[in-house]
């Protein structure tokens, strides 16, 4: 009975997991960019501004995952209350793999990217070390990374489905 239940849930969320893992994998190969292009070491004080961009690709995720949604299990016909609570979900299934996305990046992809940040702000005086190790830690990243999740998964999903919503 438990495993039927389970079965059937994960069944009904496939298309929402499906999404959040396209995230994640592009989180992860924009990291890898960052990392390449040298705004994890020897560009760190752009890093700020660039690494905004990364809210296109995200929001083409959205577009992509709401249009699979209306498509796939709505036939066509989406309200703007479905829409935004298929995008919630994703975003709570983005958030859940936010600690596994943040390790891999600050573990395999960027190890020494805080130690670099850290550096970078203590020695331009925009934070003193103290606060810059707290801000600049895994700890620290995973709870910011899911809150942010979930809070600009929000946001968009609301946006996007204004604009995905079926026309009657």
């Amino acid at each position: 009975m438990l495993q039927s239940f389970k079965f059937t849930t994960m069944k009904k969320f496939s298309l929402e997991i499906k999404w959040a893992v396209v995230f994640m994998l592009m989180t992860l190969v924009w990291m890898i960019a960052e990392k390449a292009i040298g705004l994890h070491d020897a560009k760190i004080e752009q890093h700020a501004i660039y690494t905004n961009v990364i809210a296109i690709p995200a929001i083409i995720i959205f577009v992509l995952a709401l249009r699979d949604k209306r498509t796939a299990f709505y036939n066509g016909a989406m309200t703007w209350s479905q829409g935004f609570v298929t995008g919630i979900i994703i975003s709570f299934f983005i958030a859940l793999l936010n600690p596994l996305t943040q390790f891999i990046v600050s573990t395999y992809i960027t190890p020494d990217y805080f130690n670099n940040a850290i550096a970078y702000v203590v020695k331009s005086k925009t934070m003193i070390e103290k606060d810059a190790v707290a801000y600049f830690s895994l700890k620290s990243y995973i709870v910011q990374g899911t809150f942010g999740a979930l809070s600009m998964g929000l946001i968009t999903s609301a946006i996007v489905a204004y604009f995905l919503r079926s026309k009657k």
